[in-house]
Parts: C-alpha cells; sequence; structure tokens
C-alpha cells in the first residue's frame, strides 16, 4: 500500500509540474526596460506607471512666511514595484509600495524638521493612481496626499505629522518640461540605465503651514518632478547631485552628475532655460565643483552642502540656508541624504532658489 501511495504521488507531481512551470507562480516579478518611445502623453503620464520598478513625485520650494523668515519645504512620493511574484492573489501580498517624506528646513532651528511614512497598497491604505496625479498614504487626519486638479492643472498636497503639518496649493504658468531627450532621461552609459523624467518649475504656492505655533498662511514658489524608472544606476555608481532652481528672471535650471565610487563622474546632464517664455536648452553638460563641506554629527557623512555648478556659459554657485539638512529616511527608504534650500548667486548676487540633492555620501545609494 505503501508503495502504490508513492507510486501514485510521483505520477500526479509529474503530471502536475509542467503545468506549474507554466504557470511558475514563484517566479520574481521583471521590470519592463524603460525607453525613448512612445512619446510622452499627458495627462496620462502624470499618473502612476506601475510596472516599472522605481517611480517618485517630489516637490521642493521656499515658503514665505509673515513676521518670520523664509523656509525650505519637501514632499515625495516613491511608489515601488517589488519582485514580489505577480500571480500571488493575496490583497496582503507586498507587490506595489507607496512611501513618503517630508520635510521643513526652518532657519530660526538650523536642522530639519522632517517625517516619513510607508505602507503596501492594500486595503485603501495608500495608492499611486494611473492616468493623473493622484498619490496617498494613510486614512483620516493623518493622510498624507499629493493630486492634481485636471480642470486647473492646479496640484494640492497635504501633510500632517506630530512636529508640523501643511496643506498647499501649487499652480504651474507652463506645460510640463520634459528633461532629457524628450522625457527620455539617461543616467549612465547602457541605454537602459535611463528614466522618463518631466519637471513643472516655477509653481506658485499657497496655502498654510503649522510649526510649532499657530496656523499661518504661506506663499512661495516651488519646483515638482516625476520620474520613473526600472534601473536607474549603474552598480558602480556610488551616488548623485542633483539641484532644480527657480531662477528669479522665471528661467529654469536643472542639473545632475551621476558619481562613481572612486569619485568619477559617470553621467551628467543639464537644462536652462533663459527667462519665463525663453529658449530651453537640454543635454548640457554641467561642471560640479565643491566649494564647502559639512560633516554631520549624526551619520559621520561629509556632506559638499555649497556647490559651483557651471553650465551654458554660466557660473552659478548655490549656498544653503543652513548646513544641517540631512534627512535620514532609513525608517522608509532605507536612505540617508542631503535635501537642502539653496540661493543661487550669479557673480556674486542672487539670481534664483531652489534645491540641491545629494546621495551616496552616508553610502553608496541603493534605490
Amino acid at each position: 500500500m505503501r508503495r502504490y501511495r508513492r507510486g501514485w504521488l510521483h505520477a500526479a507531481l509529474a503530471a502536475a509540474l509542467p503545468r506549474a512551470a507554466a504557470a511558475d507562480p514563484l517566479r520574481p516579478f521583471e521590470w519592463p526596460p524603460i525607453t525613448p518611445d512612445p512619446p510622452m502623453r499627458f495627462p496620462t503620464d502624470h499618473g502612476a506607471h506601475p510596472a516599472h520598478r522605481t517611480e517618485w513625485w517630489y516637490v521642493t520650494g521656499w515658503l514665505e512666511r509673515p513676521a518670520a523668515p523664509d523656509c525650505g519645504f519637501q514632499v515625495t512620493f516613491f511608489r515601488t514595484r517589488t519582485a514580489h511574484p505577480a500571480a500571488n492573489p493575496s490583497r496582503f501580498a507586498p507587490q506595489q509600495l507607496v512611501l513618503a517624506h517630508a520635510a521643513l528646513a526652518l532657519p530660526e532651528r538650523g536642522q530639519l524638521v522632517h517625517a516619513e511614512r510607508a505602507a503596501r497598497t492594500a486595503f485603501g491604505t495608500a495608492g499611486a493612481e494611473t492616468g493623473d496625479t493622484r498619490t496617498w498614504i494613510g486614512h483620516g487626519e493623518a493622510r498624507w496626499s499629493l493630486e492634481r486638479d485636471p480642470s486647473t492643472d492646479r496640484y494640492r498636497t497635504r501633510v500632517s505629522a506630530p512636529d508640523f503639518d501643511y496643506e498647499l496649493q501649487l499652480a504651474p504658468d507652463a506645460p510640463p518640461l520634459l528633461q532629457g531627450e524628450a522625457g527620455f532621461s539617461r543616467k549612465g552609459p547602457r541605454p537602459e540605465q535611463a528614466s522618463r523624467y518631466y519637471s513643472r518649475p516655477q509653481l506658485a504656492v499657497s496655502g498654510s503651514l503649522r510649526a510649532g505655533g499657530p496656523t499661518i498662511r504661506v506663499g512661495g514658489r516651488a519646483w515638482f518632478d516625476h520620474e520613473w524608472s526600472s534601473e536607474i544606476l549603474d552598480e558602480g555608481a556610488q551616488g548623485w547631485d542633483w539641484c532644480g532652481i527657480n531662477l528669479d528672471d522665471g528661467g529654469v535650471l536643472m542639473a545632475f552628475r551621476i558619481r562613481a565610487r572612486d569619485g568619477a563622474v559617470t553621467w551628467q546632464d543639464a537644462t536652462l532655460r533663459q527667462g519665463a517664455r525663453g529658449p530651453v536648452r537640454t543635454g548640457l553638460r554641467p561642471a560640479f565643483e565643491t566649494l564647502r563641506h559639512w560633516t554631520s554629527p549624526r551619520t559621520g557623512a561629509r556632506w559638499p552642502v555649497a556647490m559651483r555648478v557651471d553650465v551654458g556659459g554660466r557660473r552659478f554657485e548655490l549656498q544653503p540656508l543652513f548646513d544641517d539638512q540631512e534627512l535620514d529616511a532609513r525608517g522608509s527608504t532605507g536612505t540617508t541624504y542631503w535635501e537642502g534650500a539653496v540661493t543661487a548667486l550669479e557673480d556674486g548676487r542672487r539670481v534664483g532658489r531652489g534645491y540641491l540633492e545629494l546621495t551616496g555620501y552616508a553610502g553608496a545609494l541603493r534605490l
């Protein structure tokens, strides 16, 4: 009887194996590569691209406060498609994750005030919708969100954290600015090391802010980025330096470089727009030069917080609002980076304001 049962079991398994191999429910998910085609289409590309590995909607800017110095703010929503098999039907399966960072750069404190969130897209706890910008995490009063109103082309973001909260409206005055080659942004020597990337610079900001006191009305100007990728960095990459600057004359500067572990630059790109409606130059090769470092007392990382950027025949000096704008996000994305409000100077005078992002100085960046 035991021999009969073993023989029956072996026969049943042998019959089932071809079907199991075809379905392969345990095979890890494979992300499709980023390619230059098809061309970007809006409003569809305002929304999520859930088949790709990593995606973010990113807002940084400066807020003008009554009876207080101007401050910086950041809110970023990340969507990640994990390698979890797509065949798993469970609603608990962590196939899509949403993570979020929010911060205020308050000069009166000299240090970032920040918070972070993370959740899987199950049971309505978090989401990133296709078709248009609508991403969120949390419920009720604790809900963080970023969404676009298609009737006005305006964005609205809301963040509620223990130490601060804000609700801001962001109004663009121009269509999306496509970065790289019509939105195809190379990040390395291999074609697949790329992202689809567009920006909405020069956003007029209005709304409310609470940070250690009563809620106040604020205004200002911000920068919005939306980027998605399946393989953004070479294996030998250490991190990147990036800046997005709203120039005071209505112009725009975006520049980045990818750094290898030996400090060499493996890729760089920049976009420069002259004035509010002037010509846009893409595919520029920026040169970054460190002017000053700051060492974090918490992580020991040495950050190049003041930089010079030569691009398109112009020389910009980026000076931080204050040095300690290190953001420890190891509780969500697993990274520590420097995300700082900076003022842009040219020939010693202010010509704009924006943000400088530095990664890979507290260890090699892994997305």
